[in-house]
């Protein structure tokens, strides 16, 4: 565990994109710090085109307490622009090491889709993953979101949406977990701030170069 919260530790020092997407514009380059209920995790990833990234996914899972160090390639398979709205569709896979705390060892793969529409007003969307750990640990998860910008701002402002996180875990006893969040962001900058529905506590930060 110790080798990841100092990797952790030191993106946090470093400045914190608009919507924290998978794929950014050609030759961009983006950091994701996420902290939820269940994992710490940090996503550097490099877009040589508008059509995928790939770059290093690091997790920590806090209950199961293993580790996962590797590849992420996230593919955009068809965008819709409308005048006023967009939607994306996206697959995401990973490969690399996993390790336990107990010192366990093995490969680790994911894959999922994650999916989303939005225009000025309202926002939606959809991810789901399935990990294969090894001997580790094997789970299918998926979240949604809903949300609403309760003021409409110009290019450069601060922009803030209210949003609803749902995430759905079968193999836990408790199953659904609910988070009521905020979103921030302006420029290349976003931040997201929530707690669940069980006191714990969500804290996304997100820049783009």
């Amino acid at each position: 565990m110790k080798p990841f919260l100092y990797i952790v530790s030191m993106l946090m020092m470093l400045p914190y994109p608009v919507l924290a997407r998978p794929v950014s514009y050609p030759s961009g380059t983006t950091l994701m710090q996420m902290n939820d209920m269940d994992t710490h995790s940090i996503h550097i990833h490099y877009s040589p085109t508008a059509k995928y990234s790939i770059g290093y996914k690091g997790e920590y899972w806090r209950d199961d307490k293993w580790q996962f160090h590797g590849l992420q390639l996230n593919k955009l398979i068809k965008r819709w622009n409308k005048p006023a709205s967009q939607a994306n569709f996206y697959i995401k896979s990973g490969v690399g090491s996993i390790q336990s705390d107990d010192n366990d060892n093995d490969v680790g793969i994911f894959t999922g889709v994650s999916l989303d529409w939005e225009d000025r007003r309202f926002f939606t969307y959809y991810e789901n993953r399935l990990y294969e750990a090894g001997n580790v640990d094997r789970f299918f998860t998926q979240k949604a979101r809903i949300g609403i910008a309760p003021y409409l701002g110009d290019y450069g402002d601060l922009h803030t949406w209210l949003m609803l996180q749902v995430d759905h875990s079968p193999k836990k006893d408790d199953p659904i977990t609910v988070t009521p969040l905020v979103r921030l962001f302006k420029s290349e900058y976003l931040t997201e701030i929530g707690v669940s529905e069980d006191g714990d506590a969500l804290v996304n930060f997100v820049v783009r170069f």
